[in-house]
């Protein structure tokens, strides 16, 4: 259950912004759709790890958060777009600092470890 008070410790800021962004897919589904809208299935083939079932889920939680607009369009087959909203959209400069951070990490952990990188 997420927590509603944070005039606590420290930490309480890193652990507010973590509830909601944290995990193993949130913030890539937020990487996904900086600066761009993207159907279900087009979230689905840049994370194609990840099953319909999670990708469901982390997205209602993304959408409760206020981070991500899910619009639905009255058609046969409906369609529906994911993007972020202008509260998911202060989220950019954490991520873009998460990609740099990541990019120079992989960089000196390729040596030891295989590391899979992508790319926008």
């Amino acid at each position: 259950m997420p927590h509603t008070d944070y005039d606590c410790n420290l930490g309480c800021p890193i652990e507010a912004t973590l509830e909601v962004i944290g995990g193993k897919w949130k913030s890539i589904i937020l990487y996904h759709l900086m600066g761009e809208t993207l159907r279900f299935n087009e979230l689905r083939r840049v994370m194609p790890e990840i099953t319909h079932r999670m990708l469901t889920k982390q997205l209602r939680e993304l959408e409760y958060s206020q981070l991500v607009n899910r619009e639905v369009y009255p058609e046969v087959p409906p369609r529906v777009e994911y993007s972020l909203t202008q509260y998911g959209q202060t989220l950019e400069p954490v991520l873009s600092a998460l990609q740099v951070w990541g990019i120079n990490q992989g960089k000196s952990m390729k040596r030891h470890y295989k590391f899979k990188t992508f790319s926008r």
